[in-house]
């Protein structure tokens, strides 16, 4: 029995980087199979479930970028995902997961398939491969863990599997009644920390973990007895069906496997005549802990099935026009006004400069208004805005555990990247809080192809108060990396630009035992002082209120919450206290500004307070107004604070950016009032610090002009 879902074109939820295009359910001797499909190229690719400790969502890091050139199905395996779970070892054999395989193929009209597979899943590709070869076109094995009785493991050959071991330590925990006596957890610890070793894989053993509570201890008992030959189930000879085998193989292998040593592949290459990649220093989850490498192979090993070779051309460097590839982050809009101002006088320095933008909602907008050029790759990315505002509860978005989770769209986006950059030619790469790049750059550097300049704001994850020791081992984690990244490529940025001045940074370290924030930033950072893109004493105030259609004698305050789209809640509590501040101030104009992604029309209609989207325009309003209450994002608080007005403004909670490193910048300035969420609850105190904030005299330092001149000439010495 086979039942599909088709999906249509809705947004990506919430840690996802693509929906799948079909979802189906193919029911095979009573157990139901949960598949999807994604693209429609040529060759299909199966991807293989695994050992029922994870779900296929351990593919999440291959099938966006996949799916951009084949055609891509994956499926829970019985005993894990959405799939059913059968009781009894003799329902987990090798034979069982090939068949399985086989209907999935039949439900998604899948005549022929390129296998791909880790860990067990080798030996499940090597059965379908033998006993039905007319539907397999080849094999890439990651990481295989198959039975070779010829292959010894010193480590766990001699631990047994289902006898009692009192006080399990290492490989004794691979054991049932340890799993079953309440020491499953345990293991899922212990094995997931041999799968990623590799430093700094915080991330992917918390997914790794998370994935194995989702099975009880029983059906990872009898998931594994049925691969071991033990209860009753019956283990076949992996050796012989290897003999069998006629497909072009590739194993992919880390030399440091701490699960399946490297003899597993070597072995497995061995027997089927196949090719081994050797990944140096790599455990047994490349593809979640080298994602782009993996990819890479991947797509190179699927494309010797394909139809047609691509054409592909080039022009000689002398007969083309320079460019360059602007990439800036899609977190809020105040990165797109300064690039767009940076971008402006970089093509004054140099005038044949073409600048192509690789942007996603909502910077698309800012760019359309100021006449850009949007390249077309851009569709493929996937909506780091919307995975913020999944992420996001009321006015709370907790920044650093959301970029942490956001790990399957910034791969997908860095492969997008990483195509533009092999398909075209560019002079020069601007990426302003382009993480994925960044991260991903570092860390397979060889794929950098032309002069690269990094722009931030900020340096260092900071922990929250209430994220505990847990949050700070985390954020110290990450900087590391980062730190560790830096001194070991010191060369892969060729400009790293620090918008704002060293008094800007935070005094804070990155870590117990790791530099300080300020002094290690003077050392790895050009500064070009802060990027407003406008010359505050260029507005006629004057001309510029009759224009907006404000009186002379009124007052005016703008509510603005930035463009991520988490900004609702606090939009709903300023219409309340909208009464309140006009009896205080009779004929208090409110200008409400809702952002590119909050929909005008879900906010209440309040005497007093016009509501408006997106406004390209928002600077003429700010420099108009008479006050302002905003989120705590840096660029409308620093653009606040070069207009010289008074302003209220309202960090979300748990967004460590706002928290510190804007708070301390603004401190430095002894501009606009701090008011915490909580205070903000209440109607009149709202009402009462707006109407306090409106009569104050601001005693603002100056912020510099000329920024965006400073940080252009920066990057025209790298054209």
């Amino acid at each position: 029995m086979t039942t599909a879902t088709r999906y249509g074109d809705a947004a990506a939820p919430a840690s996802r980087a693509r929906l799948p295009d079909v979802a189906g359910v193919a029911e095979r001797a009573g157990v139901p199979l949960a598949w999807e499909s994604y693209g429609g190229g040529t060759p299909a690719l199966v991807l293989m479930p695994t050992w029922s400790i994870v779900p296929s969502r351990i593919w999440k890091a291959q099938v966006p970028y996949l799916a951009r050139h084949f055609r891509v199905v994956t499926f829970d395996g019985r005993g894990s995902g959405a799939s059913g779970r059968p009781s009894g070892a003799a329902a987990y054999t090798n034979e069982e997961y090939a068949a399985d395989t086989v209907a999935v193929m039949d439900a998604a009209g899948i005549d022929r398939a390129v296998l791909v597979s880790l860990s067990c899943g080798a030996a499940w590709s090597v059965h379908v491969a033998a006993d039905h070869p007319d539907r397999v076109l080849g094999l890439f094995a990651i990481a295989p863990s198959c039975g070779f009785s010829s292959v010894a493991d010193p480590e766990r050959d001699h631990v047994p599997w289902d006898e009692p071991l009192p006080g399990a330590v290492g490989w004794e925990k691979y054991n049932k009644h340890h799993w079953l006596g309440g020491g499953y957890d345990d293991f899922l610890h212990f094995f997931f920390g041999r799968m990623f070793h590799e430093p700094h894989s915080t991330k992917q053993l918390e997914d790794a973990v998370a994935w194995g509570r989702q099975v009880a201890p029983q059906t990872l008992v009898d998931v594994t007895a049925g691969r071991l030959g033990c209860d009753g189930a019956v283990c076949s000879d992996i050796e012989a069906r290897c003999a069998q085998l006629t497909v072009p193989v590739t194993v992919l292998h880390g030399s440091e496997d701490q699960v399946r040593g490297l003899a597993y592949g070597e072995r497995l290459a061995e027997l089927t005549g196949g090719s081994l990649v050797v990944v140096e220093g790599a455990g047994h989850g490349p593809l979640l802990r080298d994602p782009v490498l993996v990819n890479h192979e991947l797509r190179a090993f699927a494309e010797r099935f394909a139809p047609v070779v691509p054409r592909r051309s080039r022009t000689r460097a002398v007969g083309r026009r320079r460019r360059a590839l602007y990439i800036s982050s899609p977190i809020g809009l105040g990165h797109a006004r300064r690039d767009v101002a940076v971008a402006g006088e970089l093509r004054r320095l140099h005038p044949d400069l073409e600048v192509d933008w690789l942007a996603q909602d909502p910077v698309t907008r800012v760019l359309a208004a100021h006449g850009e050029r949007i390249h077309p790759a851009s569709r493929h990315l996937a909506s780091e805005s919307g995975h913020v505002e999944q992420e996001s509860g009321e006015h709370d978005l907790h920044a650093f555990h959301a970029l942490r989770r956001m790990d399957e769209i910034l791969v997908n986006n860095f492969m997008v990247f990483d195509e533009l950059m092999e398909r075209e030619d560019f002079d020069l790469v601007i990426g302003d809080e382009a993480w994925d790049v960044d991260h991903f750059l570092h860390e397979n550097p060889h794929l950098k192809r032309t002069p690269y300049a990094w722009f931030t704001d900020f340096v260092g994850w900071l922990p929250m108060p209430d994220g505990g020791e847990e949050e700070a081992v985390l954020t110290a984690d990450l900087n590391a990396e980062m730190i560790e990244h830096r001194a070991r490529f010191r060369a892969l940025r060729d400009r790293s630009i620090f918008v704002g001045n060293p008094d800007d940074v935070v005094p804070d370290r990155f870590g117990p035992g790791l530099p300080a924030i300020r002094d290690w930033t003077e050392q790895e950072f050009d500064f070009s002082g802060y990027v407003t893109g406008f010359d505050p004493t260029a507005y006629d105030v004057d001309e510029l209120r009759a224009r907006l259609g404000h009186r002379p004698d009124e007052k005016v305050c703008v509510v603005t919450v930035g463009g991520s789209g988490v900004g609702l809640p606090l939009l709903r509590r300023v219409l309340d206290a909208v009464p309140l501040a006009r009896r205080a101030v009779p004929g208090l104009r409110f200008v409400v500004v809702a952002g590119p992604r909050i929909d005008p029309r879900s906010l209440p209609a309040v005497d007093g307070a016009e509501v408006h989207g997106y406004l390209p325009d928002l600077t003429e309003h700010l420099a108009a107004c008479d006050v302002a209450l905003t989120q705590g994002g840096l660029t409308t608080c620093m653009e606040l604070t070069a207009l010289r007005k008074p302003f209220v403004y309202v960090p979300l909670q748990h967004h460590f950016e706002q928290a510190f490193h804007v708070r301390r910048r603004l401190e430095g300035y002894r501009a606009g009032t701090c008011l915490d969420y909580a205070g903000a609850s209440e109607p009149e105190v709202l009402a009462e610090t707006l109407v306090r904030e409106l009569g104050r005299d601001v005693d603002y330092r100056a912020v510099e002009t000329g920024g965006a001149a400073r940080a252009a000439r920066m990057l025209a010495e790298l054209v």
